[in-house]
């Protein structure tokens, strides 16, 4: 097959791309009978007015000699041979023997569900431990919070099957370019995820496909012998002298043997956090980020974004990215989770604490777009403890929760308030879309002050890229401070287990090395992967 990449079509174009191929090629129609989407992108730049275009990397199947294309295009480095898949896995994976302990996971999240999936095809039958509910009653808890208030410290947006990315955007982007990747996509088509998102440039899945998608994933893991056990949260890690990992306990009361746990807990399991620093293991504070949503009509991101071109059926939603660097302390602000057509939700995990998160359906169609405008916090910010960036997020939440009265509303103020230094206006431009409620407040209260004040400088610019971005009546929600974890589990870079206890393998987010769903996804595939290696390794030795 010929690669053509870069080929860039107006959106309008309606011909088929085997036409639009061969074009490009300069070959008749006919000798092209098939192409397969690798990547697709919108590019609405409109650079010397040009109109909106789909960007394309194409695979084509044609009838002619490659040889003879290549010569004709070998200057032309957007035509090239299609790269062969050589498999990204050489190695045998070692199937489980009689004698050895099955592997435990801890957390049914991304990187939990990929490292379980790994081991169950191997033949390792995992036990994977998942402090919350299973999908269908986490749904129920989740909307029974967000209708009346009452918290399942349990199972909530933070705690149960698919982890927190379940209650998203479901977004697949990432930046990294690791072959797993590929993996990760076909494992959720599989699934029952679209198959676009094999070549989207952002894909995306959406919470309400996600429930039906992670439910999947853990039959086919039952399937290939693995187990799943809900309700079950790990409390204590049982650890040898010679430092190895012996046994962990369950709910309080029940020991399980495990040799080999991976520990995917997510970025809020703070009580799993002490626990694991009176054990010994070692951990490292590390820099997050804090702030609030801010939500506009969609149509309006749309007409910044695609012009007359806006509301097109041809296009889809569309989203912003928006950086900005403070010239004096160097500190800086962005937008984050961007969730075209979403809402802002209840993401609280802990008693009198209240959250947010944005999330958005596969259609993205609510009319809402959403995003978390954060500013970056550094362990300097917080002090030198392990822990105090968690203790620093559990302050913010707490503010937030008392600031707004209680039963988990949330804070909310008109950005025109933020800029001015007064609270309690209720012309919003857009209903506030957080679940229970809202209560206007001043956001200065409940969030440090290099925070505010960062947005404060920020919000103007942001205005300078986006006309009507920082507009007087545009409200936003406090507090976002769950956007990544607060500290790190300190592993081996090869084989991924812990540097002090042996045969704790820490994954995902919530152990500080990834963010977001393929990222987490990746790592806990990665570090199963590598104790595969590292067991047929010792039973070629043996």
């Amino acid at each position: 097959m010929i690669r053509i990449t870069n080929l860039a079509v107006c959106f309008r174009e309606q011909a088929p791309l085997t036409s639009l191929a061969a074009k490009r090629l300069e070959l008749p129609p006919q000798a092209v009978p098939e192409v397969v989407i690798v990547r697709k992108a919108v590019d609405a730049r409109r650079y010397h007015g040009a109109p909106i275009q789909f960007v394309y990397v194409l695979d084509v199947l044609v009838t002619v000699p490659e040889k003879k294309i290549l010569a004709k295009f070998r200057r032309d480095r957007n035509i090239s041979r299609s790269p062969e898949d050589t498999g990204r896995n050489p190695l045998s994976l070692l199937k489980r023997q009689s004698g050895d302990s099955r592997p435990v996971v801890v957390g049914f999240g991304p990187a939990g569900m990929f490292a379980a999936l790994v081991l169950a095809r191997a033949g390792w039958e995992p036990l994977v431990l998942e402090r919350g509910l299973d999908v269908d009653r986490r749904r129920e808890a989740v909307q029974r919070f967000w209708e009346t208030g009452l918290l399942d410290t349990r199972s909530n947006v933070q705690f149960g099957e698919g982890g927190a990315g379940t209650f998203s955007d479901g977004k697949l982007t990432t930046r990294t370019s690791d072959p797993h990747i590929r993996d990760v996509l076909e494992a959720f088509v599989a699934a029952g995820a679209p198959e676009e998102i094999r070549y989207l440039q952002k894909p995306h899945i959406g919470t309400d496909l996600l429930s039906d998608i992670v439910r999947n994933i853990r039959e086919e893991i039952i399937r290939l012998g693995g187990e799943v056990r809900f309700g079950m949260q790990v409390t204590d890690f049982l650890v040898g002298r010679e430092g190895s990992l012996e046994a962990v306990v369950v709910n309080g009361e029940e020991r399980i043997p495990a040799e080999a746990v991976f520990l995917g807990i997510g970025h809020s399991a703070r009580d799993t956090y002490a626990m694991l620093l009176e054990r010994g293991a070692s951990m490292e504070a590390k820099p997050f980020a804090a702030g609030v949503r801010i939500e506009h009509p969609q149509e309006f991101i749309d007409r910044a974004q695609y012009g007359e071109d806006a509301g097109s059926p041809l296009l889809p939603v569309a989203d912003y990215a928006l950086t900005y660097k403070d010239a004096k302390t160097g500190r800086g602000a962005y937008s984050f989770c961007m969730c075209p057509g979403g809402k802002v939700v209840a993401a609280a995990s802990e008693t009198g604490r209240v959250v947010t998160n944005g999330m958005s359906n596969y259609r993205r169609d609510s009319g809402i777009a959403n995003a978390a405008l954060l500013v970056t916090v550094s362990p300097a910010d917080f002090g030198s403890g392990v822990l105090d960036g968690m203790r620093f997020q559990q302050k913010c939440e707490a503010l937030a929760f008392e600031l707004a009265g209680g039963g988990y509303l949330a804070p909310v103020q008109t950005v025109g308030d933020f800029l001015k230094g007064t609270f309690g206006s209720r012309q919003f431009l857009t209903s506030p879309t957080y679940r229970p409620g809202v209560k206007p407040v001043d956001l200065h209260r409940c969030l440090p002050s290099f925070i505010t004040q960062t947005l404060e400088a920020a919000l103007p610019y942001f205005d300078r890229k986006i006309r009507g971005f920082a507009a007087e009546d545009v409200v936003m929600t406090g507090v976002e401070t769950r956007s990544s974890a607060p500290c790190r589990i300190l592993r081996d870079k090869e084989s991924f287990e812990s540097e002090s206890i042996s045969g704790l393998y820490p994954i995902g987010e919530g152990a500080g090395y990834a963010g977001g769903i393929m990222s987490a996804a990746v790592d806990g595939m990665k570090a199963a992967l590598a104790f595969l290696e590292k067991n047929a390794h010792h039973a070629h030795n043996e």
